[in-house]
């Protein structure tokens, strides 16, 4: 997506959604809700906003609906009518947010690794942006709380593991290497498994040369596979 195109808002360190921007308040477009009734979307992009915003100053203990909806500036009542609780909303931002940092541009790059490299630096770059935090968020809640871990996996984790898949999948026939689905799953594992020890264990972030590393190793990993299932 050209840079000129992209809807980014700065944070305090970093920035969040290409597809979520807070607009004006006179500014009111009305779509479908999940649950039926029409809901306003400045409503919604302000709520996202405040609860990323309020998640960083404050850490997840301290995120309150109360302290959102002052953020907000929308009535406590109005959030309980589209989310249950701070997890849900959070949900939301984590989906909203990741949409275009973690997409998949599998024609970059001159060869399959350097394309990897590239999908793991964004992911890298996702973990340190407030978008990361919230993730990060929701997982250490979902150790504790199995109605988080069943939501978080069922819904965002899923999802973006299919895109994951998929990407890699790409990737990789541009090499012509071809693996089952059982092989591929875990691949993405491999890929991915260093970056987010890094970002949810150690708390430090990925360097290049792990990122070059574990590109490289995903790659030889996939061509043993391929070979053993051709």
């Amino acid at each position: 997506m050209p840079e000129s195109d992209r809807r980014t808002r700065s944070k305090g360190c970093g920035t969040i959604s290409a597809t979520r921007e807070a607009r004006p308040a006179g500014e009111r477009t009305k779509v479908i809700s999940r649950t039926g009734p029409r809901r306003s979307e400045s409503v919604r992009l302000a709520v996202l906003n405040a609860a990323d915003d309020l998640l960083v100053e404050r850490g997840f203990a301290a995120l309150t609906i109360e302290g959102i909806a002052q953020r907000a500036g929308v009535a406590k009542q109005t959030i309980y009518r589209w989310w249950k609780s701070k997890v849900d909303i959070l949900l939301d931002t984590l989906t909203d947010d990741a949409r275009e940092a973690l997409r998949w541009q599998p024609g970059e790059g001159g060869s399959a690794e350097e394309a990897l490299a590239a999908q793991l630096r964004r992911v890298s770059a996702f973990f340190a942006e407030p978008a990361g935090q919230v993730l990060r968020a929701l997982l250490g809640h979902a150790q504790l709380d199995e109605d988080t871990a069943r939501a978080l996996r069922a819904g965002f984790l899923r999802e973006q593991r299919a895109l994951d898949t998929a990407g890699l999948r790409e990737v990789l026939a541009r090499e012509g290497i071809t693996v089952d689905d059982s092989a591929l799953g875990t691949l993405v594992d491999t890929m991915l498994g260093p970056l987010c020890y890094r970002a949810l264990v150690s708390g430090a972030p990925a360097d290049r040369g792990l990122i070059d590393t574990t590109a490289r190793l995903t790659l030889a990993h996939a061509r043993a596979l391929s070979a053993t299932q051709s």
